[in-house]
């Protein structure tokens, strides 16, 4: 689990429409990695795939349409990662929305399906590779997505994630990391 807190996908905007994400998206990348090291493997619906040369990395992102609540000082997201030359394929994380109480569970929530998350104040995991499986299942049949913990001052809060568009992304994303460049 030790590795899996160490490897975090950068958090990037994907608005809903493809023209504001372009724009939204291109200010981040730009100043967190050098010019052409991120690609863009497409856009499909509200989510994103990207590949990182360096690595390389490749993941699946979106960013949530409804959040109880934002902080100023990151931006919610939700990925799914994959960083082949360290055997990580398929690894769900999420940046909360707000900072969670200390001893919070986080929850995603998929239709019917509940999945305890594990992590630091404001990223979770699936605790394990079985657990990403089971939530990448449940993305490719659900139309939503909920991350609900409780804040630092008690307020319980969820971020909601649609999921149009998702299992593409996460095809596009684990080929764009299968390629050989």
């Amino acid at each position: 689990m030790e590795s899996r807190l160490l490897q975090k996908p950068s958090a990037c905007a994907l608005p809903v429409t493809m023209r504001r994400f372009a724009i939204i998206a291109a200010l981040p990348l730009a100043l967190s990695t050098p010019a052409g090291a991120r690609e863009s493997l497409g856009v499909f619906g509200g989510w994103g795939a990207f590949r990182d040369a360096e690595g390389p990395r490749c993941y699946a992102i979106a960013e949530p349409a409804r959040r109880s609540g934002t902080n100023a000082s990151w931006r919610a997201f939700a990925s799914i990662g994959n960083w082949p030359t360290k055997g990580m394929r398929g690894q769900v994380q999420v940046r909360l929305s707000r900072e969670r109480r200390a001893n919070a569970t986080v929850t995603l929530g998929i239709g019917d399906r509940r999945f305890p998350l594990a992590g630091g104040a404001a990223d979770a995991w699936a605790a394990d590779r079985r657990a990403d499986a089971a939530i990448i299942a449940a993305m490719r049949s659900g139309s939503s997505m909920s991350v609900a913990s409780v804040d630092t001052h008690g307020r319980p809060f969820a971020d909601v994630y649609p999921l149009r568009g998702a299992a593409t992304a996460i095809d596009a994303a684990a080929l764009g990391c299968a390629r050989r460049d």
